[in-house]
């Protein structure tokens, strides 16, 4: 192989290189599935099997096409894990139909209408102060703050959430994975 050609090869390959991290980082993996910027809530929520309780929520509150609409939406989104500190027989109950307008309360307590990227988030919490008020659609106030390089978010109740994967874009907002359910005021 000529000197020109090898020099090429070379270029190329370390051209391709430089993008792949930025076609991954692009393309955060949850739940074991690839989250695509170009797709919305719903397309992606469904393929994470780390959030199979969420969606069933979703679905039976009948919130599937409002979090598939335009936004824009970031969803403060609950793992399996998140949904099994409830106590015992919670979630079996509120899937049911009469319990739908409580599903709908706590669900929406996780979503806000805006594209909050965690920047933005950390600017807000640092603005206020080292707290920021959250208001949710399902219209919770959460309070956001900082542990360390970790964003939280506190319930009506106390109960406190950490953000564990952050900025997961969707083509309608945002998703930041937290490990704890939110729950409006008792």
């Amino acid at each position: 192989m000529s000197y020109r050609r090898a020099l090429l090869a070379g270029l190329a390959a370390i051209s391709f290189a430089s993008v792949a991290p930025a076609f991954a980082a692009e393309n955060p993996m949850v739940g074991g599935a690839p989250m695509y910027a170009n797709k919305n809530i719903i397309e992606n929520a469904v393929n994470s099997k780390d959030h199979t309780t969420l969606v069933a929520a979703v679905k039976a509150a009948g919130l599937v096409d409002t979090l598939s609409g335009p936004g824009p939406f970031t969803v403060f989104a609950p793992t399996n894990a998140a949904f099994a500190k409830l106590p015992a027989g919670t979630v079996d109950t509120l899937l049911k139909p009469e319990n739908k307008a409580t599903l709908v309360k706590i669900l929406t307590c996780h979503v806000v209408a805006a594209d909050a990227m965690s920047p933005v988030i950390e600017k807000m919490i640092a603005d206020d102060k080292g707290t920021h008020d959250v208001k949710t659609i399902g219209g919770c106030i959460l309070k956001a703050k900082m542990v360390g390089k970790d964003i939280t978010l506190t319930d009506e109740n106390g109960t406190t959430a950490f953000v564990t994967i952050a900025d997961v874009k969707q083509s309608n907002g945002v998703i930041h994975v937290i490990d704890t359910v939110m729950l409006p005021k008792k």
